[in-house]
């Protein structure tokens, strides 16, 4: 299970690939494509725009502001384990959904429940395959995350036949069907590296076992028969992987039974666990300390807080002007996601390109975005607005960068932990653009100042991203490559986070 550069930009990697481009499709096609169920939602319920708007903005916020535990789950797990987890998560969010009273049951079990299944299947597909790939991970990365553009394209216009057919909760029921197939794909992420649990659970292990053998009391362990040529061990490595930490416990207990030496000890094991989170959060104020790492973070903050929420009221806003007098076979929607799909296979190619700089190209594409908001109150036809929905659809598409940009910045070593920290700042921006955006609707019965004010956030992000990454204002140029670290060995890699 040991990495190394032979097993990378090749082979198994494309199924690795293959398997996270699914879960993608399957974990966001309908969170993305949640603009075509929010005038459901809004019929329905009869609710404001700004209070059914937090369905859609936590279930793509949520997920991102949890990365940084989603982040320790996969350092701890792995992604198989994560992802298969996930699948229940956002298919049982689904299908509760199905029931939903009202506006609020419908925020926690649509938007909290499958929101960080979401957040475990990204965390897992990024890291997997980014382990999986070094000169190609650009190229990866972008084919992995238009995992979610496809399904974004695909799930518009069938859950629009689904409510049709079978009305909203009929359709929720059958994409929560769909979703459990992503337990399926989590059996093809096989690990290069050791999860951190395995890990520390079987440096416990040797340790219990040098012990045992010193004190040679594992003859009673594996409870071996006398003039039986062959051992029948009682308890399977596994188990014993299990229990370590409970034999440890136990024999520091017994050793100590009856005094206040008992309690030491077990004190002593916590503050263990304690110091494991103490470095990991230490490791995490290091990360901060680049200039180039707090530039992106306030970049993505202030993009994901104005640049989502169109996917969510640019159905709604064609309608509101009377643009359109239903939802199209091809909703705008399906043409931001078809469009985001191609931007982001676009931009993971020309970041493989030697001498292209990832960061000043983010900035370009969020400059562009950003432009792209201030015409939309000014847009008075409907074929204005499918331009402009795959203007900005393409330029959305930077999000396949940001695993190489934080690559980049902190190197493939500190990756999870950084990307973790950068999605929480993301996540934060789209639980709160959206509700923005129905409060200012409320408020003024208009969208234009909403999208003057969204337009104006990515522009200001753009600006202050090249601002602070410019080599003569920045600490430490950018695109410096950190070498990337490859295990040799089991015990090369140590778990950033204790087990919980």
């Amino acid at each position: 299970m040991a990495a190394s550069t032979t097993v990378l930009d090749g082979g198994w990697g494309w199924a690795i690939v293959v398997a996270s481009f699914m879960a993608q499709l399957l974990s966001y096609g309908s969170p993305q494509s949640v603009g075509v169920l929010y005038p459901e939602w809004l019929h329905a319920f009869q609710e404001g725009k700004g209070m059914t708007a937090w369905v859609g903005s936590l279930v793509a916020g949520v997920g991102l502001i949890a990365s940084p535990v989603c982040s320790a789950c996969v350092d701890n797990f792995g992604a198989r384990p994560v992802t298969f987890f996930s699948g229940i998560m956002v298919a049982g969010g689904l299908m509760l959904s199905a029931f939903a009273p009202n506006v609020q049951f419908l925020i926690f079990s649509y938007g909290i429940v499958v929101g960080l299944g979401c957040g475990l299947v990204y965390a897992a597909t990024l890291t997997i395959t980014c382990q999986y790939f070094d000169k190609r991970r650009g190229l990866a990365l972008g084919i992995v995350t238009t995992g979610t553009s496809v399904g974004a394209f695909i799930y518009a216009t069938a859950q629009n036949e689904l409510i049709v057919l079978y009305g909203l909760d009929g359709c929720l029921l059958i994409i929560g069907a769909v979703a459990l197939n992503l337990m399926a794909c989590a059996g093809f992420m096989r690990p290069l590296n050791m999860p951190g649990y395995y890990l520390k659970q079987k440096a416990a292990l040797e340790r219990n076992t040098g012990e045992q053998l010193l004190e040679k009391p594992a003859l009673n362990g594996l409870k071996i028969t006398t003039g039986s040529t062959a051992s029948t061990p009682e308890k399977t490595v596994k188990e014993l992987l299990i229990t370590t930490d409970a034999k440890d416990l136990a024999n520091q207990t017994e050793k100590n039974k009856g005094s206040f030496l008992a309690g030491l000890a077990i004190i002593k094991i916590i503050k263990k666990k304690q110091q494991a989170y103490t470095k990991y959060i230490h490791s995490m104020y290091e990360i901060l300390q680049d200039q180039a790492m707090v530039a992106f973070c306030i970049a993505i903050f202030l993009f994901s807080l104005g640049a989502f929420p169109p996917v969510l009221f640019i159905e709604d806003v064609a309608q509101s002007e009377g643009l359109v007098e239903e939802v199209s076979v091809i909703p705008l929607v399906s043409i931001g996601a078809i469009a985001t799909c191609v931007g982001k296979l676009v931009l993971g190619i020309l970041v493989d390109i030697r001498w292209m700089n990832s960061i000043y190209l983010y900035a370009f594409t969020m400059f562009a975005g950003g432009v792209a908001l201030f015409f939309i109150p000014i847009t008075k036809s409907y074929v204005g607005l499918q331009i402009l929905s795959a203007i900005l659809g393409f330029f959305s598409g930077n999000w396949s960068l940001t695993s190489y940009i934080t690559t980049k910045i902190v190197g493939l070593d500190r990756l999870t932990q950084a990307h973790g920290i950068l999605m929480f700042f993301g996540g934060f921006g789209i639980m709160l653009g959206p509700p923005v955006v129905g409060w200012f609707f409320d408020w003024t019965q208009s969208y234009d100042m909403a999208f003057y004010f969204s337009g104006g956030c990515v522009v200001l992000g753009a600006f202050l991203l090249f601002l602070l990454t410019f080599p003569c204002l920045s600490r430490k140029h950018p695109e410096i490559d950190r070498p990337d670290v490859h295990y040799t060995s089991n015990c090369d890699k140590v778990a950033s986070v204790a087990c919980i």
